[in-house]
């Protein structure tokens, strides 16, 4: 186990770039601790009010490679012990970042810098707003060793591009590039590889320019909505849009709209 961490963090602004760090494993996620690492990122953000967007790429050529092969067939970490052991590092382990990543209230960007494979594809799928680089791969493979979506997939990904497209990825676990994932809706934007960083900041900073407040609470109920019926939805938007209205950043963010200038955010 190294003792770099998995990811790294920097700050630009209001954003937060973080940065899955294993280039050599091509970003692989097989330790517990990149799952617990994860989580605790999501956690540290959620509680940091100053931060408004997240960026999440990954290190070298490779956005996440999903699981360690070499891990695989070696049956160690995650992948080693009785049945019911590899149950429980899966539900301890990896399964802690659908549930991390997807609850996280600060809207995340990806941006798909190279292939995301498997567990890669999944976790690309738990961000908000995808970007690719023309240099990236998309694909839902875990049949093609045997396994099934571990991670989540089988709910995140017919969420995103629709049940006949994910069945397709899922069941031939094929590969596709970034211009079949532009046409599946599965990513938003594909732009040349010394444009992807920057594009995803560019976006990063436009959500990160609204109210905090106003951009985590409608991030939870686009989530919430999925899943909600219209009637339950209506009164959780009309209890959220309570609480906007008496923050201070709504008050100021109003006054900036009619004096035309840029409002002076304050978290508040």
């Amino acid at each position: 186990m190294s003792d770099t961490p998995f990811l790294l963090i920097e700050r630009d602004g209001p954003v937060v770039i973080a940065t899955l760090n294993r280039p050599d494993t091509r970003n692989a996620i097989s330790e517990t601790a990149h799952s617990e690492e994860i989580a605790q990122f999501c956690a540290d953000v959620t509680r940091d009010a100053s931060v408004r967007a997240v960026v999440l790429t990954g290190a070298g050529k490779a956005f996440c490679a999903g699981g360690n092969v070499k891990h695989m067939a070696d049956k160690t970490g995650m992948f080693g012990g009785s049945p019911f052991s590899i149950r429980n590092q899966y539900r301890t382990g990896i399964q802690l970042i659908p549930t991390a990543l997807y609850d996280l209230e600060v809207p995340v960007v990806a941006a798909v810098n190279g292939p995301a494979i498997g567990a890669g594809l999944d976790l690309a799928c738990m961000t908000d707003i995808r970007i690719a680089s023309d240099k990236a791969l998309f694909a839902e493979s875990f049949v093609k060793l045997g396994i099934v979506p571990g991670d989540g997939g089988a709910w995140l990904l017919p969420r995103v591009i629709g049940m006949a497209r994910a069945s397709l990825m899922t069941l031939t676990g094929d590969t596709i590039d970034a211009a079949k994932a532009l046409e599946y809706g599965l990513v938003s934007e594909v732009v040349a590889p010394d444009q992807l960083l920057p594009r995803a900041l560019e976006v990063a900073h436009a959500i990160a320019a609204n109210p905090g407040h106003a951009t985590r609470m409608a991030k939870r109920l686009l989530r919430e909505g999925q899943d909600m019926k219209l009637a339950p939805l209506l009164e959780l938007s009309a209890a959220y849009q309570a609480l906007a209205h008496h923050t201070r950043d709504h008050h100021e963010a109003v006054s900036a709209f009619l004096e035309k200038r840029t409002p002076e955010l304050k978290g508040e």
